[in-house]
């Protein structure tokens, strides 16, 4: 656990520091009140000076939603950019900038999982969930106040769990792992027809490749394939998806098993959703989104013919934002297909329904304008 220190009232003091995001800790704090505003806030964070606030609860957040406004301001000035690979980096350059700054306002932990604030609400279940009952036990410890928000938001999908339409249940995702929140995948999971490997055959084998919260097996394991095994490097993730599997009667058919990428055997259907975007992720939730040097993606085309039974076929869902934002071409993704002994067997796509697909004011609207989901059949050239 890492210790961060800081001065009050001539004394020195020392906490332990809690992330869930995997944050550093600040290097410099200022203790504060409700008598800080908001320029002399952002000042502080701009230079780097965390604020550890003895104020109001419920002040702390009026002033985090003031660093926002003033941060988007800063934004809005800067020029536009003069292509969309170049609006992508600034935008991430601009969301790293707004989570540095909007990190500063750290508050205060007692044990128990207890804020030593007035009107702080009660976070001691959604903090064991995520930092485990033994961090219960530390007499202080300091975290982000936004990190303190988050956290609430995901007990709560936890809780209330997420409407998958296409498996007719709800799926419930862990702090940290990524939300089945783009159903259009998972609908071209749901109708693409089955190999005849595995269609015909009740002893073959499906394997799920990165399961994060399940809900791709679980699906599988709805479409009638009786043997699964669903893989993934994170112990959190596979813990997630035990509990989203348990909760749809599919244990029976899965099996969990802690794997980068592949479990031993070999298997009729073998199907991956990747991170679809070639980059390093700034955060623990975003290596759903970010693969650095698409390691995930060629790792999966690299190994898929010899898990393959004859026969098989290997399911690849992956969007082509990457291909409108410039960071990877269609010609490389087929590339890769052809030098791992590849061919296309099919292609289903399906336009992207989130919010975000629709939202002109977003700075890469012209590249999520155009994307396409696909589910890529891939299946082994003849020896």
């Amino acid at each position: 656990m890492t210790t961060v220190t800081w001065t009050s009232a001539g004394l020195q003091c020392a906490a332990a520091w809690l992330s869930a995001a995997g944050h550093n800790p600040p290097k410099r704090i200022e203790v504060v009140d409700d008598q800080l505003d908001a320029d002399t806030a952002h000042r502080f964070a701009s230079e780097g000076t965390a604020m550890l606030w003895h104020g109001d609860y419920q002040s702390a957040k009026l002033l985090l939603q003031a660093l926002a406004r003033r941060v988007e301001r800063s934004a809005g000035k800067a020029r536009p950019a003069a292509s969309i690979t170049e609006a992508f980096h600034k935008h991430r350059m601009t969301q790293a900038q707004r989570s540095r700054i909007l990190g500063m306002i750290l508050l205060p932990v007692e044990a128990g999982f207890q804020i030593a604030l007035k009107r702080a609400p009660d976070v001691a279940e959604a903090f064991e969930q995520v930092f485990g009952a033994e961090a219960k036990a530390l007499p202080q410890a300091l975290i982000a106040l936004r990190e303190v928000q988050g956290l609430i938001g995901a007990y709560e999908w936890r809780k209330k769990g997420v409407e998958i339409p296409v498996l007719g249940a709800r799926i419930h995702p862990w702090h940290g792992i990524f939300s089945p929140v783009r159903g259009e995948y998972l609908e071209l999971i749901a109708k693409a027809d089955l190999p005849k490997a595995i269609s015909e055959d009740p002893k073959a084998f499906a394997f799920d490749i990165g399961t994060g919260t399940g809900v791709i097996a679980a699906l599988l394991a709805k479409r009638g394939i009786k043997k699964l095994v669903a893989t993934d490097i994170d112990d959190k993730a596979l813990a997630c998806a035990r509990d989203n599997l348990q909760r749809q009667g599919c244990i029976p058919k899965v099996k969990l098993e802690k794997a980068d990428l592949f479990p031993q055997g070999k298997a009729a259907l073998i199907v991956c959703n990747p991170p679809w975007l070639p980059g390093k992720p700034g955060s623990s939730i975003e290596n759903a989104i970010y693969d650095p040097d698409s390691r995930m993606l060629k790792g999966f085309l690299a190994g898929l013919t010899a898990h393959l039974v004859p026969g098989g076929e290997g399911w690849l869902i992956l969007s082509d934002l990457a291909e409108h934002l410039g960071l990877r071409s269609r010609a490389e993704l087929e590339a890769l297909f052809a030098a791992n002994g590849l061919r296309v067997a099919g292609r289903l796509n399906a336009r992207p329904t989130h919010p975000k697909a629709r939202d002109e004011n977003d700075p890469l609207s012209a590249a999520r304008g155009k994307e396409i989901t696909s589910l890529w059949r891939l299946t082994a050239l003849p020896a």
